[in-house]
């Protein structure tokens, strides 16, 4: 699932909450005006071209939304959208052969930004990050030393940063079937196959275990039988012992977790088709009620809409989320089911082509901040909101309260495809502030899901951010061979016929990761995972 979509799930979350405030007449109504913050006076007039380096990625015309049009009346700033053609690779490279680089750059963190600067093509943003008031403020100073290039000089803008905890992942449980089969102990993963058993006995027609498009929920149970860790160093195909990264195939946990899996799997507990299935699919299986329980990384998103699908037929039905099941004797305190980053999603960079690059700093700095989000988030003052609480949270007026719903979910939808900047910490805070104005009956799924559960079983894996070498070098060219193994041995451990099968498939896997360069790939990352412990770490 495209990582953009959690955001624009935050978006619904924001949306059911204001609608619910404005029937409740407990929030203070302080402001007619949006404050400024920080004495920022907000951006300069300045006109810039917009790069979205992704294939899925088409930005729309600037001044085209309520949003982007206000802007442009109001602080005279103009972007000029560069589309990728859905051949964004093939784009930047034409760009960079023929000097021509766009204004503003938006991309992830990593490889990209890595060969912009060795090419002395970015523009370092140091001077602006200390002139300006607004990320000063919202981001942590560990946060932007993350960002810092090898030359010590930082050169990105965050997206979706945060100073707090954030996480989608989790377990949920068709309420319905849970009720009928007399609501049993779920906690342990013993638990859990004695369930899906009930389950697959009694409901034929209903998969036990959902895990999400091509099978993105296995790997997420690594994280219950272990404390402290994620999927994140399955991913990385090592995990942390003291200060070094050692082989992924050699954790007793990840051994286990696959015996499990493939249990699971040949017994038909777990969806048959799990590793090529699509979005639609499990959606249409989640919001149709034919699922018993279900792990993801973004089940907020899954549940939300699954379970206003089911109470629409049944109100006491639909989905409820759980505390993730883990093995028997570990404190599930400290079990995740997913992690999070300080450094949120992607990046936004300023080349050389700009003819005014503090304007443009300028702009993110104001876009960043209260008024910006406010903006780029519910629509400008007069539109859907008139006044403000006391927390700088707008209050929905009557266009907001009345007007159809659809259109203005999709005019805000809208708004926030232009929230390049977003600011995770101002939004959490606005959100927790109209939460608790509201009754319990009147919170929204997604609420209840994070302030619950999803929250606190998400890790801060911020310090393994930027571990991975570049692809064209021999390392990555390595990280890639290694990737592949990985991927034919995971599928061939799910489709084992026992365990025995399994610890076969991981000992071959593991002396064929040793042997394309495994230890040598982890050294590597942890080098830069200490490195980064210590950029987290220093003063500068």
């Amino acid at each position: 699932m495209n990582t953009r979509l959690r955001w624009v799930s935050l978006l619904i979350v924001l949306m059911v909450f204001l609608a619910a405030c404005s029937n409740n007449n407990n929030g203070a109504k302080v402001s007619n005006n949006p404050d400024n913050s920080g004495g920022n006076d907000g951006p300069k007039p300045v006109t810039f071209s917009f790069y979205g380096h992704y294939d899925w990625l088409t930005t729309a015309p600037w001044a085209d939304n309520e949003a982007t049009k206000w802007i442009l009346d109001n602080k005279k700033v103009t972007v000029k959208p560069i589309q990728s053609g859905g051949a964004s690779v093939e784009k930047l490279n034409t760009m960079i052969v023929s000097d021509d680089l766009p204004d503003v750059i938006f991309t992830d963190r990593g490889a990209t930004v890595d060969r912009l600067v060795q090419a002395r093509k970015l523009v370092a943003l140091d001077e602006y990050y200390d002139k300006y008031p607004n990320f000063k403020k919202y981001v942590k100073e560990s946060t932007l030393n993350l960002l810092r290039s090898e030359d010590g000089k930082i050169y990105q803008i965050p997206n979706w940063y945060t100073s707090g905890t954030f996480g989608n992942g989790g377990w949920m449980v068709n309420i319905e079937i849970y009720n009928e089969l007399g609501r049993p102990k779920l906690e342990t993963f013993d638990d859990l196959y004695n369930y899906l058993i009930k389950v697959r006995d009694t409901y034929p027609d209903v998969v036990p275990l959902e895990v999400g498009e091509k099978g993105a929920g296995l790997e997420l149970l690594y994280g219950g039988f272990k404390e402290g860790v994620t999927s994140k160093f399955i991913g990385m195909r090592g995990y942390p012992e003291g200060d070094k990264l050692v082989s992924i195939y050699e954790d007793s946990a990840f051994q286990e977790s696959m015996k499990y899996i493939s249990k699971l799997f040949r017994e038909r507990l777990i969806t048959q088709d799990a590793i090529t299935q699509t979005q639609d699919a499990v959606k249409e299986k989640v919001n149709t009620g034919r699922v018993a329980v279900m792990i993801e990384s973004n089940i907020t998103t899954y549940g939300a809409e699954g379970h206003r699908e089911l109470t629409k037929v049944k109100p006491d039905g639909g989905y409820e989320i759980i505390w993730p099941i883990h093995k028997a004797g570990l404190d599930k305190k400290n079990i995740f089911v997913s992690g999070f980053e300080s450094l949120g999603w992607n990046v936004n960079v300023i080349t050389t082509e700009a003819k005014d690059p503090e304007a443009i700093f300028a702009y993110y700095d104001w876009l960043t901040g209260p008024e910006g989000q406010k903006v780029l988030f519910f629509g400008p003052q007069g539109l859907y909101w008139d006044e403000q609480n006391e927390d700088g949270s707008p209050i929905p007026n009557e266009n907001y309260k009345n007007g159809d719903v659809n259109k203005r979910s999709e005019t805000m939808r809208k708004f926030e495809d232009f929230n390049w900047a977003g600011n995770t910490t101002f939004i959490d805070k606005a959100k927790v502030s109209l939460e608790m104005a509201l009754s319990e009956k009147l919170r929204s799924w997604e609420t209840i899901a994070q302030s619950s559960v999803t929250w606190a079983t998400s890790k801060d894996i911020t310090e393994f951010v930027n571990v991975d070498p570049l692809p064209d070098s021999e390392l990555g060219i390595i990280s890639q061979q290694i990737s592949d193994i990985f991927t034919v041995a995971f599928a061939n451990m799910v489709f084992a016929k026992s365990d025995d099968e399994v610890a076969s498939i991981l000992e071959k896997t593991a002396n064929d990761a040793e042997k394309a360069g495994l230890e040598r790939l982890l050294e590597f990352k942890t080098e830069k995972w200490q490195a980064n412990v210590k950029k987290i770490n220093a003063e500068y």
